[in-house]
């Protein structure tokens, strides 16, 4: 599985600096700076949850488990929904796929829950 989380991260991170960048230049003319400004928020925390995956990637190589195989999966749950949601508002102008960005965050949360547990769960270092 690390080989995947790592896969993910750097299509997540990949992408969301083209999207990011994409805001910037691109839609710049195109979108009220309100909007601008979600989709760069969708930009930013699909940046922040690549990393995320990163970390599990690496975690998972070293001690892989179920709740680490957890946290990568909702993590990129979660750039799906959230960032995703976020991407589709601005581009559309549908308001109601706001609807679908908390579940995206409570993803992330739930993410990071299964994070902090895999962590908790490391044998403790031995004593010199």
């Amino acid at each position: 599985m690390a080989r995947l989380w790592l896969l993910l991260s750097a299509v997540a991170g990949f992408s969301g600096v083209a999207l990011g960048a994409f805001a910037a230049h691109g839609l710049k003319s195109q979108l009220t700076p309100a909007y601008l400004a979600v989709f760069q928020t969708g930009a930013h925390y699909q940046l922040v949850h690549a990393l995320a995956l990163f970390g599990v990637g690496l975690l998972a190589l070293l001690r892989p488990g179920a709740l680490v195989n957890c946290a990568g999966s909702l993590f990129a749950l979660g750039i799906l929904l959230f960032s995703g949601s976020l991407y589709a508002l601005t581009l559309s102008g549908i308001a109601a796929l706001g609807m679908v960005t908390p579940f995206g965050g409570l993803a992330f949360l739930a993410g990071w829950l299964c994070l902090g547990l895999a962590a908790w769960q490391l044998p403790k270092p031995r004593s010199a």
